[in-house]
């Protein structure tokens, strides 16, 4: 008798669990993923901030968005079928715009991080990263640690809003911080005497020197943090395997490496 009634409560906890699964999937099935709606639109938004060389530019001249990430950005819609319309955002704002649903996805240099991905999910990562100082060629031997660089006078130049702002924050007390608005020319900062160094993503800094020989990055190679680049999605399963599948095969073929070369190298 008491493995019978075993039996029909067993039984009915598994009818129970098929049931939830089965509303869960009526109701994804009625609302739609966002892949759904992105192909329904017939474009998708892909939100970026136009500021952080190799991986998204807003070119004055073209007034087009280029670099790593907008190459990526529109290889994804070809293998979408849609056409990509690129929505600029800032770094201090980019979770709030992302949240009110003004870009589909995020892309352009966009660092993983838990805090982020408590509202958002994240691809999976394409490149690994880190902080590591920039600063003019003569003062590479003075900056080459936390402890060197954070010391009364030493001026250290940061862009407001994203990661590079909370790194400097948390490990400097006694350096004096200045917040300088625009990506695009805050390394003229340096080279013009302004500020000492900029603390920020290595495969910035390996760019940068190219670009302003009196500029050397300062030990890229062993960073003084840990970090994975993605892509920003929402939080939708759906959405987020596709978007997977395509970086995964991309950074296979050399795709991802092909427009890294053509940025970087």
């Amino acid at each position: 008798m008491r493995m019978k009634f075993r039996k029909a409560i067993l039984y009915f906890r598994i009818v129970l669990i098929i049931g939830l699964l089965g509303s869960m999937v009526s109701v994804d099935v009625a609302w739609g993923s966002t892949l759904d709606k992105i192909i329904g639109r017939g474009h998708i938004l892909v939100g970026t901030a136009g500021d952080y060389k190799p991986f998204t530019y807003l070119s004055p001249t073209t007034n087009q968005f280029e670099g790593i990430d907008i190459d990526m950005a529109l290889h994804l819609g070809k293998s979408l079928g849609l056409e990509v319309r690129f929505v600029k955002t800032s770094w201090p704002t980019l979770m709030k715009d992302f949240l009110e649903g003004k870009y589909d996805i995020g892309m352009g240099g966009v660092s993983i991080n838990l805090e982020r991905q408590k509202k958002a999910f994240f691809t999976i990562s394409y490149l690994k990263d880190g902080k590591t100082p920039i600063t003019r060629r003569e003062n590479v031997a003075k900056f080459q640690t936390l402890d060197q660089i954070d010391q009364p006078g030493v001026k250290v130049i940061v862009n407001p809003g994203g990661t590079n702002e909370r790194f400097v924050r948390a490990h400097l007390k006694k350096a004096t911080i200045i917040i300088y608005e625009d990506n695009v020319t805050i390394f003229d900062q340096i080279v013009q005497g302004k500020a000492d160094l900029m603390i920020t993503d290595a495969v910035e800094t390996i760019l940068q020197q190219k670009l302003r020989p009196e500029l050397t990055a300062v030990h890229p190679d062993k960073p003084f943090t840990y970090s994975e680049k993605g892509y920003l999605l929402p939080q939708d399963v759906v959405f987020k395997f596709w978007v997977d599948q395509w970086l995964h095969l991309t950074l296979q073929d050399g795709t991802f490496q092909k427009f890294y070369d053509k940025w970087l190298k």
